[in-house]
């Protein structure tokens, strides 16, 4: 079963009065390339988090966004108010020799002074990072199923191009035998042109057109396109369908179709090879979404 690298998971759970939500966005990309925004608490698990989708996903470009929405804030401001006396003592003190008076806004002035106010992060419990981490893959999970429903819709599509490509080619098969009396016909006339019939070696002349027939044949190719055609199908409906395999194969199509066009001579075979070039082309387009 083919399964895109476009989708899109989300995934909801809560933690005492806290509602942590994932979003997971993910597009196509020829290696896991990660991007994420997370809470500040949440951080020291971003290794964790990768590994876990790297192995759920495999190729794409991820974006993963987690926000924790609680009713307390995660920090809490506390006064150091030992440090923040003896910055008073020493600010009056400095006052009183200068004869200047202190009011309301040495308060201010006290809250400022570096380590009188700080503040205290929550460490992330071990129960709250499980959670977390269960609700990515529980997020990863909802991409995936997003992924196959829109893998099965391009198999759909890729299976009908690749189906037409095969239906070009009996086609092609239809034209062979008139393409080969053409080429033959082309050089008998080209021969009867140049020599008189006295001059024709009957014998070397036959030899010449076996040679050029056989090198113009395009049998070989025409019967590694069929095979070509019901591998790729075969492997799209495996369980191990990937998008590079299809690659390596759909590039096997288009050397025998090009191969093909190369040595048509043929003005029919040679639109039908022009439109299996055109399917081959959208076929490819559709593999770079394969995972």
């Amino acid at each position: 079963m083919l399964e895109s690298m476009t989708g899109f998971g989300k995934a909801t759970a809560s933690f005492g009065d806290k509602k942590i939500t994932v979003e997971i966005k993910s597009l196509n990309s020829k290696l896991f390339d990660l991007s994420t925004k997370l809470p500040g608490l949440y951080r020291e698990k971003e290794l964790a988090l990768r590994n876990i989708l790297s192995r759920s996903l495999g190729r794409g470009k991820v974006d993963l966004t987690i926000y924790a929405e609680s009713g307390e804030t995660e920090k809490r401001a506390s006064v150091n108010k030992s440090l923040a006396l003896a910055y008073l003592r020493e600010i009056k003190g400095l006052a009183d020799a200068g004869g200047l008076a202190t009011g309301e806004s040495t308060l201010s002035l006290l809250l400022n002074m570096p380590e009188v106010l700080q503040t205290e992060r929550p460490e992330l419990s071990p129960e709250e990072a499980d959670l977390m981490e269960r609700t990515v893959e529980e997020a990863a999970e909802a991409l995936l199923a997003f992924r196959r429903n829109e893998g099965a819709r391009l198999a759909e599509d890729i299976g009908m191009r690749v189906r037409s490509i095969e239906s070009l080619r009996v086609e092609v098969e239809a034209h062979l035998a008139d393409r080969l009396q053409q080429v033959r016909d082309r050089i008998e006339k080209n021969i009867a042109e140049v020599m008189s019939s006295d001059e024709i070696d009957r014998n070397r002349m036959e030899q010449e057109i076996i040679y050029y027939l056989e090198k113009l044949d395009i049998t070989e190719e025409h019967t590694r396109l069929k095979g070509h055609c019901d591998f790729f199908l075969e492997t799209m409906d495996s369980p191990d369908a990937a998008g590079k395999k299809l690659g390596f194969i759909s590039q096997e199509i288009g050397r025998e179709i090009n191969t093909m066009g190369a040595k048509a001579n043929h003005v029919a075979i040679q639109r039908l090879v022009v439109q299996m070039k055109d399917e081959l082309e959208k076929i490819k387009e559709q593999l770079l979404n394969i995972n």
